[in-house]
């Protein structure tokens, strides 16, 4: 029986494999002592565009706002099939009893594996992969002490909520504004504030005045400060 890894790049996937003994490269991943260890490319499972949950939202109007889904939905990232197609072959393969979720130790790498994971419709048990180094003793002993993937469930509910959140103010401000001011304005829950941010310093570097100031010395016992 095999364990496959799934790392969320092909370069850490390579670095993995090779740390592992899982040399031989197919196509679309690694194999070798009893390891398979694979890749995504970043997120292969997207948010769906809102035109897929009614035919009148592919049309931005003013009187369908704002867009809620009920339901969520997730789509293939464009341009990204190939390898998406190859992870789920390797997830349903007979001969794989576990998967390890081997994506970014982090929020994002969290989602990034769940998505394809349930996106696959797979249900064999999963460990979580938790490493800050890519030195070969770092991945070795990570592998050693793999985690229980629910340990991390709230992590992914974190990861997803942000997801959201950024789908619903990103598609309803955008097209709210777009609308008013009849040109396209993208508008994001951190794209946003942080542009705000670079237009308040912007602003307060045009206005800036120069003001005298003064410098204050005191001499004490033949010792002096400013």
């Amino acid at each position: 029986m095999s364990v496959l890894i799934i790392c969320e790049k092909p370069s850490v996937a390579k670095t993995v494999a090779l740390a592992l003994g899982a040399a031989e490269q197919k196509d679309g991943y690694f194999s070798g002592d009893g390891l398979l260890v694979s890749w995504c490319i970043g997120h292969l499972i997207s948010m769906a565009d809102a035109g897929s949950y009614d035919e009148r939202y592919k049309k931005w109007r003013y009187e369908d706002l704002p867009i809620l889904p009920q339901t969520w939905k997730y789509a293939p990232t464009p341009g990204k099939e190939k390898q998406l197609a190859v992870l789920k072959e390797l997830l349903h393969r007979s001969d794989v009893s576990e998967v390890v979720n081997g994506c970014d130790a982090g929020r994002e790498g969290e989602l990034i594996f769940r998505f394809v994971y349930q996106m696959a419709g797979c249900k064999k048990p999963f460990q979580r992969l938790w490493i800050s180094s890519m030195e070969d003793a770092a991945i070795k002993d990570g592998f050693a002490h793999l985690k229980p993937g629910a340990d991390y469930d709230d992590l992914y509910q974190s990861a997803l909520c942000r997801a959201q959140a950024d789908w619903l103010v990103g598609i309803n401000a955008t097209r709210l504004f777009s609308i008013l001011y009849h040109k396209t304005l993208t508008v994001g829950r951190v794209q946003t504030p942080t542009l705000n941010m670079l237009v308040d310093r912007e602003a307060k570097i045009s206005s800036f005045q120069k003001e005298k100031y003064h410098i204050v010395q005191i001499a004490a016992g033949g010792m002096e400060a400013a």
